[in-house]
């Protein structure tokens, strides 16, 4: 009999995996990327990448979690007992980031209210690290900033509040308000930007293409990193998600409409994002490549000092530009958050609200961390190392053993087959057997070699320029110790025996 918990409506659905793969990233990483590797050309490795990657694994995971109905440690744990620890580690990777990234959307809220009087003065370098953050030497935690204390205690209220209400009343109803409202205000901006004195430059500075561009190694690898940054996929979130999806679901079309809106948003972020560089470069008669940035510069001092330049309704722009990070990061984090509340709900056999208070609770206290003096360090290094070193590598894990190992593509492509109208083929199984594999690998072979020749060898600098011991354990300890943990969780008794069987011991069973 099926008790587990479901999406109201397709729609649904959609807007809740959508509200996931749209978040921060796309708006200040994305633009960067594309620009520094091609510009126009790269859409050309990017659209490749969307199509022999990211789509794939997302109807990969939409199917894991449809077929298994399950959070992602219990779906690992009935394809295969030995690889429950997968789902653990894609769980305690979604864990970590969630406990910094609940303070960066601390951040944009106070600097939506910063907006109203243009707070940040002229120098919005030196207000980001040392009138706002206060910013300690790295390694030092220093105390508590009640500037970012006070919005992320409103950050996880609302988060938790919400993931209180549970699947339907609960994530369905905020994704059907907040997807709407970030695309009616990221329209806005950008309907504006496009029409300010230089926004052409930029935008000719972003779509340029530079062909000889997409012959490097590099430019077609940072395509796969974003799509798969984008997506999110490989830490549990689309398994969790699927896994509420009614038995009769369409997982492929739900799966393209899916990738397709995360780059459609992500293309419309490019355009916005450019069309103010390209109206700074003008007002400061510099090139348009002396003004772009990506990440936390792009939008906490580059877009502040763009805001102070504008001809009219300054505030208002400033505004409206804070409030979209602020609610595409919220849709992402109730994502990330569901999953360890999902696999708390099924390991342990507890209510959902002590599974919300437990593992959320848990979360908005080492999220503490990262709003003290020196989090802005501790939130540079963990998310460089969770992210290249947690979601991209196990990402590859879940390849190679789904694919590899477990042999279970054409099981996964029956089931997608059985309930979608477009059907599966020979692109798929390429994809996700040889294609991903091969680039994944590439990847991570890369980052390992480069990052352990900087830790071992004295001449080069560590990531960020940070010291050895400080990497060590905000970086690497890190990156490692989801897996460690993810390995001991799988160890631990299931509460629902019935409910952790194999396919093959469910099927002797009947």
């Amino acid at each position: 009999m099926e008790t587990r918990s479901q999406w109201g409506t397709r729609a649904g659905f959609i807007l809740a995996a959508v509200g996931s793969a749209v978040g921060l990233g796309n708006i200040w990483r994305f633009p960067a990327v594309a620009y520094e590797n091609g510009g126009g050309a790269f859409f050309i490795p990017y659209l490749f990448a969307l199509l022999t990657a990211g789509i794939p694994i997302l109807i990969l995971e939409f199917t894991i979690g449809h077929k298994h109905r399950g959070s992602a440690p219990l779906s690992y744990r009935r394809m295969n007992k030995k690889t429950e620890w997968i789902g653990w580690w894609q769980v305690l990777v979604a864990f970590v980031i969630s406990t910094y990234y609940s303070v960066i959307i601390a951040w944009a809220i106070m600097y939506s209210i910063y907006s109203f009087n243009l707070n940040w003065g002229e120098d919005t370098e030196s207000f980001l690290f040392n009138d706002y953050l206060n910013l300690a030497a790295p390694g030092e935690i220093g105390g508590l900033v009640p500037s970012v204390l006070i919005p992320l205690i409103v950050v996880w209220v609302v988060v938790l509040g919400i993931l209180f209400k549970g699947v339907k009343k609960g994530i369905e109803v905020a994704n059907r308000i907040f997807i709407p409202a970030l695309v009616i205000i990221f329209l806005v901006i950008v309907i504006r930007a496009v029409t300010l004195p230089g926004a052409t430059a930029g935008l000719d500075a972003f779509f340029a293409p530079d062909f000889s561009k997409i012959l490097e190694p590099d430019v077609w690898v940072a395509a796969y990193g974003q799509i798969f940054f984008s997506l999110s996929i490989a830490f549990a979130i689309m398994i969790t998600y699927s896994s509420y999806l009614p038995k009769k679901s369409d997982i492929t079309n739900n799966a393209f409409i899916t990738g397709f809106a995360n780059s459609s948003f992500e293309l419309l972020c490019g355009i916005g994002v450019f069309a103010v560089l390209g109206f700074m470069a003008t007002q400061q008669g510099v090139a348009v490549s002396d003004v772009v940035a990506g990440g936390v510069g792009l939008a906490f001092v580059v877009f502040p000092q763009i805001i102070n330049q504008f001809p009219a309704l300054n505030e208002l722009f400033g505004f409206l530009f804070f409030a979209s990070l602020v609610l595409a990061g919220l849709t992402s984090l109730m994502s990330i958050t569901e999953t360890y509340v999902a696999g708390l709900v099924d390991k342990f056999k507890i209510s959902r609200s002590k599974a919300v208070l437990f593992g959320g609770g848990l979360a908005a206290v080492i999220s503490l961390l990262f709003a003290t003096r020196g989090g802005l360090n501790f939130l540079d290094s963990v998310d460089y190392f969770i992210n290249q070193f947690g979601v991209a590598f196990v990402g590859l894990v879940e390849v190679i053993v789904v694919a590899w190992i477990l042999r279970k593509i054409g099981d996964f492509k029956s089931h997608a087959n059985g309930i979608s109208d477009i059907k599966l083929g020979s692109w798929w199984t390429i994809s996700l057997g040889i294609i991903t594999p091969i680039v994944l690998g590439y990847t991570m072979y890369g980052l390992f070699a480069q990052n352990l020749q900087k830790q071992f060898d004295t001449d080069s600098g560590n990531y960020g320029n940070y010291s050895d011991s400080f990497i060590f354990y905000a970086g690497w300890i890190v990156a490692l110790g989801v897996i460690v943990v993810g390995v001991l969780l799988s160890l631990a008794k299931w509460k629902t025996p019935q409910a952790e069987k194999t396919d093959s011991e469910a099927r002797e069973a009947k």
